[in-house]
């Protein structure tokens, strides 16, 4: 499954490096879901896994956006500057990958919200199906958690750190072309 995703996401970026960005959202994702699980006492089942396998696609979804946003910060201040570690500096890179995520911030809270307000009430559900779905939902609301704090937060920096090496190694930045 994750060598599926990792194909697509390859193929949407054209880059092994923003592939494998957007996939690391995946075990942050699973922290969340499994520590949930556990919590409440729910046996590993094909509802559980049915809960992860759309886990990780929300999780991948907002990752994909958020790189894409950095990117498009990128393309904008080698737009500005040029694209030369003589034009750049870190402080630049530093502004324009706070405002890539910035831009961000709201969607993904927007996400995060909506998939919480409809997941979250099962939790307390009794009737008909609640046994059925709680194992599906647990691995979504837990995951959900994790995943948007390492999307908001771990993600921008590992973007960063990979655009400081390529500013210091190469002298220039990979700028992607951004798709919207």
């Amino acid at each position: 499954m994750l060598a599926v995703i990792f194909g697509c996401l390859y193929f949407a970026f054209h880059s092994v490096r923003e592939a494998l960005l957007s996939l690391v959202t995946i075990p942050f994702a699973l922290i969340g879901g499994a520590y949930l699980v556990y919590f409440y006492g729910v046996h590993l089942s094909v509802a559980v896994a049915v809960g992860f396998i759309a886990l990780f696609g929300l999780a991948v979804e907002t990752g994909v956006i958020m790189v894409i946003y950095l990117n498009d910060a990128m393309q904008q201040l080698v737009a500005a500057k040029g694209n030369s570690s003589t034009t750049i500096t870190n402080d630049d890179l530093r502004e324009a990958v706070f405002h890539g995520a910035a831009k961000r911030l709201r969607p993904k809270l927007m996400t995060v919200s909506v998939a919480l307000f409809g997941l979250v009430p099962v939790l307390w559900a009794t009737g008909t199906g609640s046994d059925v779905m709680l194992p599906i939902v647990l691995p979504m609301i837990g995951g959900v958690f994790t995943s948007s704090t390492h999307i908001l937060l771990v993600t921008p920096l590992i973007f960063l750190m990979t655009k400081e090496y390529e500013l210091r190694k190469f002298g220039k930045l990979d700028v992607l072309a951004v798709t919207h």
